[in-house]
């Protein structure tokens, strides 16, 4: 297993067809304990659970500094460490440009850009004990290609906004054996994108990614697990996509 005895911090992890939660499963299978955060109102004790005995649930607003701080101080009482955080929350909205609202801005921007900063943030100090870490910043082929699918573009300046903040994270904390690394996925079948693009949309879209098909969660727990892992312990400050090839094409 990959990930024996250690502690992974997963946002926004609750949602059972999202990333985070796909993350977690797959690190618990790798031996970490693996602490879901997220609202109160997706119940990340109970998503906690499903995973199995032994790991944590906890409610924490990334948007949040002192929600931040009071979940990683509750997870270094009862775990002792972190190891591992996956950046992973973020929200989305179908605006044009014209169309995006300053509260637009403000409730994508602060979930997906402050977040990521604030949790790290947290759990930086506890890295720079142990002198050693992974973060793992989940941004967006938005980010890359000026624009997705479903997000406006105050997702893709926020997501591009993280690819920036990982890479000045990883050149500040190397020294401290802390490496930082970011996931761009493509079209993910996750409950963000249900109901959103009807059936020939999607097959549409699949045409036009190389690997013919749209992503699933697994795939980018999949590439999660070897950022966290020593598979990856000479990367740090690198964009990781998982796209089927969607930014080439």
């Amino acid at each position: 297993m990959l990930l024996t005895n250690k502690v992974a911090v997963i946002t926004g992890a609750a949602g059972p067809n999202g990333l985070g939660f796909a993350t977690a499963r797959l690190m618990a299978a790798h031996g970490a304990t693996v602490v879901v955060l997220d609202l109160a109102q997706a119940e990340p004790a109970a998503a906690a659970a499903r995973i199995g005995a032994g790991h944590l649930g906890l409610v924490a607003d990334v948007t949040d500094r002192a929600s931040c701080d009071a979940a990683i101080e509750a997870v270094l009482g009862k775990l002792g460490r972190v190891d591992i955080l996956v950046n992973n929350a973020g929200i989305t909205q179908p605006r044009k440009i014209v169309d995006i609202s300053a509260s637009d801005y403000d409730a994508v921007l602060d979930v997906s850009l402050r977040g990521t900063l604030q949790m790290s943030q947290a759990v930086i100090p506890a890295m720079q004990r142990q002198r050693s870490g992974s973060i793992i910043c989940i941004s967006s082929v938005s980010a890359q290609r000026g624009g997705g699918i479903l997000g406006g573009p105050h997702y893709s300046a926020a997501k591009a906004g993280v690819l920036g903040l990982a890479r000045a994270m990883a050149r500040e904390l190397g020294g401290d054996a802390i490496r930082v690394n970011c996931i761009t996925p493509g079209l993910i079948a996750t409950d963000i994108s249900k109901g959103k693009l009807t059936e020939e949309r999607k097959a549409e879209i699949a045409e036009t990614i190389p690997l013919g098909r749209l992503g699933d969660a697994a795939d980018v727990a999949g590439a999660c697990l070897f950022l966290a892992s020593d598979l990856s312990g000479y990367c740090t400050g690198i964009t990781l996509d998982v796209n089927g090839g969607m930014l080439i094409h």
